[in-house]
């Protein structure tokens, strides 16, 4: 059993280090005094002595003279190199380590309206590819140290923050500043896992939205009642796309573009709005707005979306009048240049906010 661990041994080095430190100088003092030549004669010298020796000044002016008092400053310049170099391995140590942490993200960071992916693979990545495209934040929370090399390699920092921990408790997502964030994407490897994330985060973090894809879809109600705000399938949605390409495929190929992100100004997707209390189009009927947008920025209105008493409906191409108020998303379908000029209409940037406006 070990009998110094951590801060005791630092002590007990210490301690040992003064007991011999004063061991060496009364020595040199009792041999020195007794040389008629010497001039290290008093505690004085000796201390004045140590201290230029061994912070390798060496002035000079104070020098022993006996065989056992050089033996003595043999000993101290030993000890002068030696603790240099323990002092400049420590410091380096210190750095190396601070270096490291910062690159697995264990500080964390204090972005706002980001988005959190919790767990990386090859779908993570192709959400993450998306995100970025659109100029989202993303924090990525993974166990997996390999991939965090690829990350910090293939996406900038100032858009991607990647943090390593073995475990996804409500205190590793606090340093990620989740609290703040847009969404949390829970991406583990297995249903069962996503459960009990989203039972754990909620019971701290109920005011998140909890996006969550399944392998089987029979637990869809299950992760609902725990919380997850959204679930998905990528097997449904694969084979809902699958099925209209066989018997519709040109509706096929315009769904595929236009729930991606745009890649140039001509690509068409869809976009969500939020209208503010500025927005010029607050208290108008929809109907109206909507030729005013095709006509003004040549965007088509598709849908409205209200949030009235912390519900969200959605009200796809309304037939009976509904007005536009403010808190409410407009849902579009927009190219690169249309949305330049819907971006400086709105005097907002599309996506979801929740306490920004």
């Amino acid at each position: 059993m070990k009998l110094f661990t951590g801060y005791k041994r630092f002590i007990f080095i210490g301690i040992l280090s003064i007991i011999l430190y004063t061991v060496l100088l009364y020595v040199l003092i009792i041999n020195e005094e007794m040389h008629p030549d010497a001039s290290i004669r008093s505690w004085h010298d000796a201390l004045w002595w140590s201290v230029t020796t061994l912070t390798t000044v060496g002035y000079g002016d104070l020098v022993p003279i006996t065989t056992v008092g050089r033996f003595v400053g043999f000993i101290f310049l030993i000890g002068s190199f030696s603790f240099y170099a323990l002092l400049i391995g420590q410091i380096s140590s210190i750095m190396n380590k601070i270096r490291e942490d910062k690159e697995l993200g264990i500080y964390g960071v204090k972005w706002k309206h980001h988005a959190i992916i919790v767990g990386w693979n090859k779908f993570g990545r192709s959400v993450t590819d998306q995100l970025v495209n659109a100029g989202k934040k993303v924090v990525i929370v993974t166990k997996k140290k390999d991939g965090i090399d690829f990350i910090h390699e293939n996406y900038p920092s100032s858009a991607v923050f990647v943090t390593y921990s073995e475990l996804k408790t409500p205190e590793v997502l606090a340093k990620v500043n989740v609290e703040h964030s847009s969404a949390v994407f829970v991406n583990m490897d297995s249903d069962t896992e996503k459960l009990v994330f989203i039972l754990t985060m909620k019971k701290k973090f109920s005011d998140l939205n909890y996006i969550v894809t399944l392998d089987n879809t029979d637990l869809k109600a299950t992760l609902l009642e725990a919380g997850a705000t959204y679930t998905l399938s990528k097997t449904d949605i694969a084979a809902k796309l699958l099925a209209s390409y066989m018997f519709e495929p040109d509706v096929a190929v315009f769904n595929d573009e236009i729930i991606a992100v745009a890649e140039n100004e001509t690509m068409y997707d869809m976009k969500q709005y939020l209208v503010t209390e500025d927005n010029p189009y607050k208290g108008m009927y929809y109907e109206k707005v909507f030729y005013d947008l095709k006509k003004e920025c040549n965007a088509v209105l598709v849908g409205i979306v209200k949030c009235e008493g912390g519900e969200r409906k959605l009200i796809k191409n309304p037939d009976m009048p509904v007005t536009v108020a403010a808190k409410d998303y407009l849902l579009m379908l927009i190219n690169g240049r249309a949305e330049k000029k819907v971006d400086k209409m709105f005097n907002v940037k599309e996506g979801y906010h929740d306490d920004q406006y």
